[in-house]
């Protein structure tokens, strides 16, 4: 089991940066790829980032790469996403997921409860 609770969320204005994470309790969380998605209202949930267990690979969606980075620190059991250039289209309900890193959402087996991010024009 493993449990993930997210943090960081807010409201920014368009340009700027925000950082959310998530921290995780539970077992080996250093044994786990973790990702980031996001849903926006109407829209269905999307891959954003991902990082295996040890951190030394790291995986993007092309509407974020070079904007976002995705971290972890397994001393901490969290991993993190700062999110820079933030952009409207950004805004969306961010969840941390454990399991894989790949783009499929269905290959995760632990979510947590989402944090809002909101990017004001």
């Amino acid at each position: 089991q493993l449990q993930l609770v997210e943090s960081g969320g807010g409201l920014v204005q368009a340009g700027g940066s925000l950082r959310v994470s998530c921290a995780a309790s539970g077992r080996s969380f250093s044994s786990w790829s973790m990702g980031w998605f996001r849903q926006a209202p109407g829209k269905e949930r999307e891959f954003v980032a991902a990082i295996n267990w040890t951190g030394s690979r790291t995986y993007y969606a092309d509407s974020v790469k070079g904007r976002f980075t995705i971290s972890r620190d397994n001393t901490r059991n969290t991993v993190t996403l700062q999110m820079n250039s933030l952009k409207f289209e950004d805004t969306a309900v961010y969840y941390c997921a454990a399991g894989a890193t790949t783009h499929n959402a269905q290959n995760y087996a632990y979510w947590g409860q989402g944090t809002q991010v909101t990017v004001s024009t």
